[in-house]
């Protein structure tokens, strides 16, 4: 799904979001971090959201998303599909290439791109991606993983595993999606 329906849906995803950085999500909070940008990953997430509505917003939407990727150096395209409960932490750097798929409860962190040329990654529910992290290929990231800073994935992650290093590689499944907090039921 590239685009939402309605906003209803789209509000949906919105409060998913705001969950995860450990608020509860009233519109009358929501619309308060818009406004005084407490959080401006947040807020960026809200303007990119809004964008893949095609309504009466969409205007508005379409360039507060352009003029905040610009600001901070964040390149998600409005068509990239993303889950519920998108978390980002210290939002600058980060670049993800359209035909990449994020799952459900997922951290981004800084200065972290995915994909290259071509099919990018699928990235599955509860997992964390690392500060510096660079995802190349069409590889699966799947669910419950953690990727530790400035690893190069190359390979497929299996489920429940932590990856690290240049190329990344497994170093246990002790710590399942540990580092996904306020997690979103969907």
């Amino acid at each position: 799904m590239r685009h939402y329906q309605n906003y209803q849906k789209c509000w949906e995803y919105i409060k998913s979001d705001y969950t995860r950085y450990g608020k509860s999500p009233s519109i009358l909070k929501i619309i308060g971090e818009v406004v005084l940008v407490r959080n401006h990953c947040f807020v960026y997430t809200f303007w990119w959201r809004l964008a893949k509505v095609k309504s009466w917003l969409y205007p508005l939407a379409k360039y507060k998303h352009w003029r905040m990727s610009k600001k901070y150096g964040l390149q998600i395209p409005v068509p990239l599909y993303v889950g519920y409960g998108l978390y980002i932490g210290h939002g600058i750097g980060i670049i993800i290439n359209q035909t990449a798929k994020i799952g459900n409860n997922v951290n981004l962190s800084q200065f972290t791109t995915i994909g290259a040329h071509g099919k990018a990654a699928e990235i599955g529910d509860n997992v964390y991606i690392g500060p510096s992290v660079c995802i190349v290929n069409d590889v699966k990231i799947s669910d419950n993983s953690s990727i530790g800073a400035g690893a190069v994935v190359v390979k497929d992650v299996p489920e429940n595993s932590t990856v690290a290093g240049v190329p990344a590689k497994v170093l246990n499944y002790d710590n399942p999606g540990k580092y996904i907090n306020n997690r979103w039921d969907f």
